[in-house]
């Protein structure tokens, strides 16, 4: 029994401290989690307190705010119909001049336009660097904004220094190097024409130089070369020894001597001859290959293309006077002294040509070679004699 009670009573003794245990430990728990529960809000607490003192000091808040997102959506292609109809929002572009003169060749099939177009002439300007008579070209320009369009091809590294209010202003295309007489500079042109050609609206296409000036104001150039049936370029059968006698006769069957054409570098010719300029593969590699001085062949390679052609759409003639009285292989150059009520009388009076297949007394529209010495008396007599 003894034995027995006693393990009773151990066993019993045993289930006490057990009990015990229990207890001590469901008191101790609650208390262990309030106390992590008031360090992590004490850590809460001094984070935000720590956070807007930042914010406070350093102005964090503010840069957080004003950061926009740098994700960019991929281009998508334009299909709206202002893509095309609408001139490029700059003349600056990554294009190679086969990638240009491939993008400039574009024509519509149908030939009614399906939105209002306004034909503008594109004035198209060859020159080395600057445009010393530039203020005279904005007087002639002003007043007509839409009515034109404006390109320089200068030397690459020429950078102009227009105003934002001229008309030149980053009027520059992409260019390249051009030599006189040789095909660099015919390669200038065609450049001239696709940048120009890019702009649905343009419908005449003006060749000039930096030493260039308007003989008539904006309004009567304009309206001549819009009203005229014809392209103006000379295009003429020269057969001496400086026409046909450049003629290489390694440019058959492309190029026949009977259509060897020669004219002056400065001219105007419509949309459709323009694209035919920039268009062709064909004649082009004979005058690179046979047309090279003492062959000219900026003086031959559009005037016989074209007479090949469209001999019907040119008036075989140029609307830029020269002077060639003083001999020698270029024109001659007038100055500050030369510039006079009598001198452009002498340019403008007494001149017979044909207009619309009919006899006009108005034969020229511009005129060269100006110095930069004579851009003064020129703004001073422009209003007189030229009529802007």
């Amino acid at each position: 029994m003894q034995t027995r009670i006693g393990s009773v009573g151990s066993l019993e003794e045993g289930k006490d401290p057990v009990i015990t245990t229990r207890t001590s430990q469901s008191k101790t728990l609650p208390l262990r989690a309030l106390q992590l529960f008031g360090f992590f809000l004490a850590l809460c607490i001094g984070f935000s307190i720590i956070s807007i003192y930042t914010i406070r000091r350093f102005g964090i808040y503010s840069t957080v705010t004003t950061v926009k997102s740098t994700f960019v959506p991929c281009a998508e292609e334009p299909n709206s119909l202002d893509h095309w109809g609408k001139p490029p929002s700059s003349l600056l572009h990554s294009m190679s001049d086969k990638e240009l003169l491939w993008r400039a060749s574009f024509v519509p099939k149908i030939k009614k336009y399906p939105f209002n177009r306004l034909p503008k002439i594109a004035f198209m300007f060859l020159t080395k660097g600057p445009l010393p008579l530039a203020p005279l070209w904005e007087r002639f320009f002003k007043g007509h904004e839409g009515l034109y369009s404006v390109y320089i091809h200068s030397l690459p590294s020429f950078e102009a220094e227009f105003p934002s209010s001229s008309v030149f202003y980053r009027r520059q295309i992409p260019s390249q190097v051009a030599e006189w007489g040789r095909m660099s500079m015919c390669d200038a042109e065609r450049r001239l024409l696709a940048n120009a050609l890019l702009d649905i609206s343009n419908e005449w296409f003006i060749l000039l130089s930096e030493s260039c000036i308007p003989l008539y104001n904006f309004s009567v150039i304009y309206q001549y070369i819009m009203k005229s049936k014809h392209s103006f370029m000379g295009a003429f059968d020269d057969p001496g020894p400086f026409g046909r006698g450049r003629y290489n006769y390694n440019m058959v069957p492309e190029v026949n001597i009977s259509k060897w054409r020669k004219g002056s570098q400065w001219f105007e010719v419509n949309r459709k001859l323009a694209i035919n300029i920039v268009e062709d593969v064909t004649y082009y590699p004979k005058f690179e290959q046979f047309c090279r001085p003492a062959c000219y062949v900026d003086e031959h390679y559009f005037p016989t293309m074209l007479t090949i052609q469209t001999p019907n759409l040119l008036a075989n003639r140029s609307i830029t006077w020269v002077d060639w009285s003083r001999g020698g292989p270029h024109p001659g150059t007038f100055g500050r002294s030369d510039i006079t009520e009598d001198f452009f009388k002498r340019i403008l009076e007494g001149r017979q040509c044909r207009y619309n297949d009919q006899p006009s007394s108005i034969c020229f529209l511009f005129a060269r070679k100006f110095a930069p010495s004579a851009m003064e008396p020129l703004l001073q007599i422009a209003q007189k004699v030229l009529g802007f």
